[in-house]
């Protein structure tokens, strides 16, 4: 009899607890404005990652995009914690911490091994992944996305024929002064703005990640691109840090972990991504057109003594690239 009791009593005491564990799963919404990319494949990957570590007590929601509302909507939400995590360029997250450009800066990284040698150096990573707390955001995924190329919806082979164009840019000084300087019109927009714009004439083209250009299939608005390739986008995941540090320990470190694993499946997905982007481009009609060596070595000067400039003027944003570029150095050097 006692042993039916004690029995009962157990079972009526995990029934109890049942409840409770509902309730301690967490969701984590994981917002992009892009689809069928490296960033969300990280998500895709990060989320696969998360469950073999801490099963169904994270809850993961992709939302690939834009559907959580444009770029700038999306980075509100995470500062604020209505969502908890976003994949983005660095360049767009400029405005909350402008130590997010010292990735930006053109000519620092020249290859995607030397964004992965950077951005997972181990002494390096735990500094990423911290640097942005007093902004009340954490790093915990960071990815080599593409290289820079300029869509246009006109042939354009040369510096010279940029002069005069309305260039929808990333919202980094380190992606519009570099079009004034070739004469452009930068004009920072959200992803979700820029057909429209193209179709209405509001603008003539835009600097951009070759993938998003196949992936929303812009060969059907123009045919053109510009392979200027002057830096190579990085894209991070940031958190919400207070939505964080809600979670308990074993799920803290298990999206540290997941992160980190995501990063290097994805490393040789999205470099092997970016060359079929090339091939789907010209299989569907697309041009890519390439500067002159002349003209290539122009840009090259010219955008360093910019970027020069510009980091003299921002201390804290001088000192990331510093470190940056140190460890590219350092790497290439090996």
């Amino acid at each position: 009899m006692l042993t039916k009791f004690f029995r009962l009593a157990g079972l009526t005491a995990a029934i109890a607890l049942l409840p409770h564990a509902a309730q301690a799963q967490t969701t984590m919404k994981l917002a992009t404005a892009t689809i069928n990319d490296v960033q969300h494949e990280w998500q895709k990957v990060f989320a696969k990652e998360l469950e073999t570590r801490v099963g169904d007590a994270v809850k993961t929601e992709i939302y690939p995009a834009s559907q959580l509302g444009a770029i700038p909507r999306m980075v509100e939400g995470v500062l604020l914690g209505t969502i908890e995590a976003f994949t983005t360029p660095t360049s767009f997250m400029t405005n909350v911490d402008p130590r997010f450009q010292a990735f930006d800066v053109p000519g620092l990284f020249k290859s995607p091994q030397n964004v992965a040698n950077a951005i997972h150096d181990p002494e390096y990573r735990q500094h990423l992944e911290e640097m942005f707390l007093n902004k009340g955001l954490r790093v915990i995924g960071a990815i080599y996305n593409s290289p820079t190329v300029v869509f246009t919806m006109k042939e354009v082979d040369t510096l010279a024929g940029l002069k005069g164009l309305k260039i929808r840019t990333f919202a980094s000084p380190l992606q519009i002064k570099p079009m004034e300087k070739v004469g452009a019109t930068p004009l920072p927009l959200a992803l979700t703005e820029v057909i429209p714009q193209l179709e209405s004439g509001g603008l003539d083209g835009m600097l951009v990640g070759m993938p998003i250009l196949t992936a929303f299939k812009y060969y059907d608005v123009g045919k053109h691109i510009l392979d200027l390739r002057f830096a190579e986008i990085v894209s991070m995941t940031v958190v919400n840090e207070d939505w964080f540090q809600a979670q308990p320990e074993a799920v803290k470190t298990a999206i540290i972990e997941a992160g980190r694993a995501a990063e290097k499946q994805v490393f040789p997905w999205g470099v092997e991504n970016v060359e079929k982007t090339y091939k789907i481009w010209g299989d569907n009609g697309g041009v890519v057109h390439q500067l002159s060596e002349a003209d290539q070595t122009k840009m090259e000067a010219e955008f360093a003594e910019l970027s020069a400039g510009l980091l003299a003027e921002q201390p804290e944003v001088q000192a990331e690239y510093e470190l940056l570029r140190a460890l590219v150095d350092k790497k290439a050097a090996q």
